[in-house]
């Protein structure tokens, strides 16, 4: 009998957690921070593809714009850093916030850690994969604001067809494709869109150049 009553339970505690909501992000930080600004640093990369960072990088700016913020621009920012002796992503991680407050002036800090970039070939298929990390941190008191993640592959929705050998040259060629066109940057921009666009359960918060700004929680 003990031991019906204890599966009973063990089957009650797993059909509670199941049904457990999820729990809303917490978002005071960023309410009372208030940040207008942002400066993006170059990422930092755990993938062995040397474009991986500058891809990554390079469409940064669209989705925090289109989200309602002010960002400095990437070119004159990485110009910055190498006038000052800084061409490494992770010698520029290191700088500290008041430093960086100092010299761009911006309210937030969006730091970006590149876990995953480029195609692999999977046997039967071939994937161009991008992930990444993100923290935004204010720049005047050092305090996190927000962080999250995403990533985007150029199989999903991908529906294969056809006989073994029809799939294996198919792989074949997507991924010397992929590879040669860098096709790393479509699904990385696909990636920074799901990352830093406004407006998403646990995403980021709109700005103050954003319609929607007044209207958020």
């Amino acid at each position: 009998m003990k031991r019906v009553l204890g599966l009973l339970g063990a089957a009650l505690v797993l059909l509670l957690t199941g049904c457990a909501k999820k729990a809303p992000y917490d978002y005071a930080a960023f309410h009372a921070s208030k940040p207008k600004s942002i400066l993006v640093l170059p990422p930092t990369s755990q993938s062995p593809d040397i474009k991986a960072s500058h891809s990554v990088l390079s469409t940064t700016t669209l989705p925090l714009a289109e989200a309602g913020y002010y960002v400095l621009p990437v070119a004159v920012v990485e110009e910055t850093f190498q006038q000052n002796g800084l061409t490494n992503a992770n010698d520029i991680r290191a700088v500290a916030p008041q430093k960086l407050y100092q010299i761009f002036g911006a309210d937030a800090v969006l730091y970006l850690d590149v876990t995953q970039y480029g195609t692999s070939y999977l046997v039967l298929n071939s994937e161009t994969r991008v992930a990444v990390n993100a923290k935004l941190v204010d720049l005047r008191t050092g305090k996190q604001l927000w962080a999250g993640n995403a990533t985007a592959s150029s199989n999903e929705n991908n529906n294969s067809s056809g006989g073994l050998l029809g799939m294996l040259i198919s792989a074949a060629i997507t991924q010397i494709v992929d590879t040669i066109s860098d096709k790393g940057f479509d699904i990385g921009a696909i990636t920074n869109t799901r990352l830093l666009s406004a407006g998403q359960d646990g995403g980021i918060l709109y700005g103050p150049r954003s319609p929607q700004y007044a209207n958020q929680r």
